[in-house]
């Protein structure tokens, strides 16, 4: 399965789309890929910027049972544990029309549960610690870049100028990504995420899957890591306003 996901050429805010049920959501699923490229190749011709992601699963939001791709079968225990995790949360709370929060709490209660999962099976955690802290490294380094770009497209300056400073963003973002990779003594897990072309989709995509993780981490904190108080909690904040919301979880005025 395949999102594809777009943003203005001087946007890191994602393109919408309207679903019945569901609500409005940052991407757009496909079960084909040539489809999907398609579509891509239309919104690129419109002048956005637009990328492909891999979705390994997806929710029916409890409408139906939920799939387990034959493609995930043979992925790592830890992995494929954070996946089931992920995709149940969403069982658990969603918000129409809000990608960030629903994507968001979902990758929190996946990382929180598979820490929890493996210290009650009592296996070791180690792997799974440095996995997740190099994760952070890769998520902040992109979130960083996506900040500074929103702070570019705020500027007053030609379109031409913009648009090269942009480009000079992304080479630098490159750059900084080697030098993390140094530090992991050459460990190139993300080089795939480098070898497609890195645009404003595509670090929209991250920042609506990860921007909002460690306001969840710490409201799980804040409730004294007890699941059904962190769960009441997060449904409480479900219904505050948008603005409201994205402040308590970014702890921003």
């Amino acid at each position: 399965m395949w999102s594809v996901v777009a943003a203005p050429e001087f946007s890191v805010h994602p393109k919408q789309w309207c679903y019945p049920i569901v609500g409005c959501a940052s991407y757009r699923g496909y079960f084909n890929k040539a489809e999907a490229t398609a579509y891509a190749n239309q919104l690129r011709d419109e002048g956005l910027d637009a990328t492909i992601v891999d979705v390994p699963a997806y929710s029916t939001l409890g409408w139906f049972d939920d799939p387990l791709p034959s493609t995930v079968i043979h992925w790592p225990e830890t992995s494929l544990a954070q996946l089931i995790f992920h995709e149940l949360a969403h069982q658990q709370l969603y918000l129409q029309g809000d990608s960030a929060f629903n994507e968001a709490f979902a990758t929190a209660v996946a990382q929180l549960g598979v820490d929890q999962w493996l210290r009650t099976k009592q296996k070791t955690t180690s792997v799974w610690q440095q996995q997740q802290f190099r994760h952070q490294e890769f998520t902040a380094l992109l979130l960083q870049t996506r900040n500074a770009l929103e702070t570019l497209y705020g500027m007053e300056m030609t379109e031409s100028e913009m648009r090269n400073r942009k480009a000079g963003l992304f080479t630098q973002l490159r750059r900084d990504y080697q030098q993390l990779k140094q530090r992991w003594n050459g460990l190139g897990r993300y080089d795939r995420w480098f070898d497609k072309p890195i645009n404003n989709a595509s670090l929209a995509q991250i920042a609506t899957y990860y921007r909002l993780v460690p306001g969840f981490l710490d409201l799980f904190e804040q409730q004294n890591r007890d699941w059904n108080a962190f769960y009441d909690a997060c449904a409480t904040l479900s219904r505050l306003p948008e603005t409201e919301r994205l402040a308590r979880l970014t702890d921003k005025p």
